[in-house]
């Protein structure tokens, strides 16, 4: 009746680290793409290697200024007042004792290619605007978890993020014509039957002018077929649409 538990997984989450501080020990190529990924997340990134050890990824950031440099080998008080910190460096012990200080000052921190110093591992990443889709092995097998990742990225629609923020900007506009809590319910119950009323691929073809369209329906609780509001499109007299709910003056279904 109930799912059976599968122990050995990880609890995968969208971790929030807009504006916090994120330190990266190491300038390489893993490094690089560490620092893309907290960049992408809106962090507040601090690289700690020789400017020698950059490699040209790493480099760019540095002189565009979207990450502070630290020009050294890393010290103990590098991580003073850090919310996370990775490691990217070809030295194991150098990561074991960054780790193990970590584990003293209780911050997350991940060690690159060593999972049991891991509190956290990094998925292959699928983006797509808002659109973001993980996939992880547990740290057993990196390499086919980016196979993976590419086979489902070829089976989304090509606008899928669009189709996201679109549904994005029907909320947004929603609750300004239902503001305060009280609409909560309400608001809730209209987007599920949105979403349930039409297929992604269809939720991708939807445009501006659908979306404020689709609106006219809410105070009714209902929402259209897909070729009534195709319809819509481009029709200024709405009164020829083949429905009716006379609460905005044109047709709405019979």
């Amino acid at each position: 009746m109930f799912p059976e538990v599968q122990g050995g997984g990880s609890l995968i989450v969208a971790w929030q680290i807009r504006g916090k501080r994120v330190v990266i020990v190491g300038g390489g190529e893993v490094a690089a793409g560490r620092i893309l990924n907290c960049l992408d997340a809106d962090a507040r990134v601090t690289v700690v290697a020789p400017t020698s050890g950059l490699n040209p990824e790493v480099a760019y950031r540095v002189s565009q200024k979207q990450v502070e440099h630290i020009d050294r080998l890393f010290e103990p008080s590098d991580i003073d007042g850090a919310d996370m910190v990775l490691t990217a460096v070809d030295d194991p012990e150098a990561s074991t004792r960054i780790w193990k200080l970590c584990k003293e000052k209780r911050i997350p921190v991940n060690i690159a290619d060593v999972p049991p110093e891991c509190d956290f591992y990094f998925g292959s990443v699928h983006r797509d605007g808002p659109l973001q889709i993980m996939v992880s092995t547990n740290g057993k097998g990196p390499r086919l978890a980016r196979a993976i990742r590419k086979y489902i990225a070829q089976l989304l629609p090509r606008q899928a993020g669009a189709a996201i923020e679109s549904v994005g900007e029907l909320r947004v506009k929603l609750r300004r014509i239902a503001p305060g809590p009280e609409n909560g319910p309400k608001r809730m119950a209209w987007m599920t039957k949105v979403s349930d009323a039409y297929s992604f691929d269809e939720l991708c073809s939807l445009t501006d002018e659908d979306v404020d369209n689709l609106l006219r329906y809410y105070a009714l609780g209902s929402v259209p077929q897909l070729d009534v509001l195709l319809a819509m499109r481009g029709n200024p007299d709405l009164s020829k649409i083949d429905v009716f709910d006379g609460s905005f003056g044109f047709s709405v279904g019979a």
